[in-house]
């Protein structure tokens, strides 16, 4: 999709000297030699994700005392995450991502503690096919795409924290900076994108992490009834907007749209016990793209319009509501390039 929205869509002329051996295929079907030797099969994308959580909000209300009275909870991420992707065909590929996880917390509630997270996350693999055949007529095409992901992040990260009494203990990191979450699920995704009017690109994405399994069985050092361990939960991020082209500018596109991602009270598969945060965050999506010396470099800030942290299976049976930190402001930065 990067592709569609950096360059400008153009027919595929055939030279008239031009033969093809083989079976009988329509025009529309054949793939000439010509073209089999100019494909560049291989997209390596290199995405960081920077994200700094410190505002608590219970349902859409920010709890502003956590701030005056300083005991707000910090959570810094550094992500970066590395895709390959190999096309098969114009309108089938496969793909694979390893994401790389460096996380910080200071919990300033029992067992407290300053924890540190590095390692990998979980990975996943997987399809992707095109609905139409590229170029189409419209300028525009969707896709669709299927991944497994697999337990390769650790879920059981520690960190030396002390406990009610003081004393020093070797407890479990929280779940918000846990590299993996333990689970075999797979994921649906689908892009989208289409020529509209005054120059500009209408784009969309989304995709949703299936995870069946309902716990992990790893502890959360929490006493609540139902919140011993940690669940295992579904996750959901979905993109639009529009692009367009800056003018006198070559390779240059900015893009504009909302972002809506977050974890759901219930997941669409199996049980959903065991302490989970659920909620989500909607914000505006301001980026820009960038082409110069073959590769595509992107930077979305997404800034945070609503945050609801919602009440969980165990809120609810519990009649409690928790809380959850939110970011004010996301920086995502990638570079991809086709070989």
């Amino acid at each position: 999709m990067l592709g569609a929205l950096c360059d400008s869509p153009h027919s595929k002329v055939r030279p008239a000297d031009e033969e093809d051996r083989g079976p009988v295929v329509s025009d529309e079907e054949r793939i000439t030699s010509r073209e089999i030797h100019g494909i560049q099969p291989w997209v390596i994308t290199i995405g960081y994700r920077f994200q700094p959580s410190s505002r608590h909000f219970v349902g859409t209300v920010e709890q502003k005392q956590r701030e005056r009275l300083h005991n707000q909870i910090q959570n810094t991420y550094h992500l970066f995450d590395i895709a390959i992707e190999r096309r098969l065909t114009p309108r089938f590929s496969v793909t694979g991502s390893l994401p790389i996880l460096f996380a910080y917390r200071n919990q300033l509630y029992n067992p407290r503690g300053e924890y540190r997270v590095r390692g990998i996350g979980d990975m996943t693999f997987g399809g992707r096919a095109w609905l139409f055949r590229p170029p189409t007529e419209s300028g525009g095409n969707i896709a669709v795409g299927l991944s497994l992901k697999l337990p390769t992040g650790n879920y059981r990260a520690t960190g030396i924290a002390t406990d009610a009494q003081g004393r020093t203990i070797v407890a479990t990191a929280d779940q918000s900076i846990q590299a993996g979450d333990g689970g075999v699920g797979f994921v649906v995704d689908t892009q989208a994108y289409r020529p509209m009017w005054f120059g500009t690109m209408a784009y969309f994405s989304g995709s949703y992490l299936f995870n069946p399994r309902d716990t992990n069985g790893v502890s959360t050092f929490r006493t609540r009834r139902g919140e011993e361990v940690m669940s295992v939960s579904d996750q959901y991020l979905v993109r639009g907007g529009i692009a367009r082209a800056v003018p006198k500018i070559p390779g240059l596109v900015v893009t504009f749209g909302g972002r809506w991602e977050g974890v759901p009270v219930r997941d669409l598969i199996g049980k959903s016990n065991g302490f989970r945060r659920p909620g989500y965050a909607i914000s505006a999506d301001p980026g820009f793209l960038y082409t110069r010396w073959g590769y595509v470099f992107s930077c979305n800030i997404p800034w945070a319009i609503e945050r609801n942290r919602r009440r969980s299976v165990t809120d609810i049976a519990n009649g409690v509501h928790g809380d959850a930190a939110f970011a004010d402001y996301i920086i995502t930065l990638g570079v991809s390039k086709r070989f």
